[in-house]
């Protein structure tokens, strides 16, 4: 485990409601000392460097909460909640963000191939280990929310609690036919301000509460400069991934990884223009779950940015929730 000095990356701010494995190697006695935040590289199985954005103290008795983004998101997207979980002024804890291979900071993999949910499994759960951390709260954004789900299917006790962030059990074909049109495909811009526009003319529909300022906040956390351009901040190769599926047939049902999950608390957040989660699944997936709080975030498509301070109270419910049931024998 390599850790490396980043440029820091101060979060926006909160955004106004509404708007646009082993154990955790934890010292309950030891004070916790807040730390500006950092970037770790791990090892893959396969020799790639896998970056994370780790927030707040080293050691905390506190549950540590790890973020999974987007199919071609990174970090980034966690910036503002993870701040805010992070500098807790009664209860701060660590917070650690990753890039899966081929996004962000993390390596490409030369075979697009390996851009594959068993294969980023083994890649979270490498880097879980190399962090220490055992278990924690796991909040996943669409991909992330699938891991999520599949990390209680192959290790649960590394699960105490759960926030899926636009995605659950059905997944509507509409929205991956959607996203298939755009990822890897986007122009590229020759400016910030011309991502954003781009992005408000691919999105518009879909993140009607956003002014200029979420934008270009999601514009910079789309494309990155490299060598005097702006590109994408992931591999174009992801796009093959969503190529080869055959969106005509039915699409898989994943209610019994879902339904692994019923031992743990859950917040479900739906974005309130997605056309990835529906509505009726949300419903059925609060009403399955013994412990699921579900939210509905007006206007925002997928996948809802949770930077809100509406979002941090209910992720601080969920979170609280999460350690009382933790703490009991």
């Amino acid at each position: 485990m390599q850790l490396t000095p980043a440029p820091t990356l101060a979060p926006i701010g909160i955004l106004k409601s509404g708007s646009p494995m082993l154990n955790t190697i934890e010292k309950p006695l030891q004070t916790a000392v807040t730390l500006p935040p950092r970037s770790v590289f791990t090892t893959s199985r396969d020799g790639l460097r896998l970056h994370a954005r780790v927030f707040g103290p080293e050691f905390s008795p506190h549950l540590p909460v790890i973020c999974l983004p987007g199919l071609a998101r990174t970090h980034l997207d966690f910036l503002e909640l993870a701040t805010a979980l992070a500098d807790a002024p009664t209860r701060p804890r660590r917070v650690v963000a990753l890039d899966y291979r081929g996004r962000g900071l993390s390596d490409y993999d030369s075979d697009w191939t390996h851009y594959d949910i068993r294969i980023e499994l083994d890649d979270v759960m490498q880097q879980l280990a190399a962090l220490g951390i055992g278990h924690g709260i796991f909040v996943g954004t669409s991909r992330g929310g699938l891991l999520t789900m599949a990390m209680a299917a192959a290790r649960p006790a590394m699960i105490k609690g759960a926030v899926l962030n636009d995605i659950g059990p059905v997944i509507e074909a509409a929205g991956l036919i959607r996203i298939r049109g755009y990822i890897g495909k986007l122009p590229q811009p020759q400016s910030y301000a011309e991502a954003a526009n781009i992005l408000m003319r691919f999105f518009g529909a879909q993140f009607t509460a956003f002014g200029p300022g979420q934008w270009e906040m999601m514009a910079r956390r789309t494309w990155k400069e490299q060598e005097g351009k702006l590109v994408t901040d992931y591999d174009p190769q992801l796009m093959k991934t969503l190529e080869i599926l055959d969106l005509e047939a039915p699409l898989p049902v994943l209610w019994p990884y879902f339904d692994g999950l019923k031992h743990v608390p859950m917040l479900v957040i739906r974005g309130g223009n997605s056309d990835l989660l529906s509505p009726a699944t949300l419903v059925e997936m609060g009403q399955r779950h013994p412990d699921c709080a579900t939210h509905t975030l007006p206007g925002q498509g997928h996948a809802p940015m949770l930077g809100s301070a509406d979002v941090v109270v209910r992720v601080n419910r969920l979170i609280a929730k999460a350690e009382k049931k933790a703490e009991k024998p």
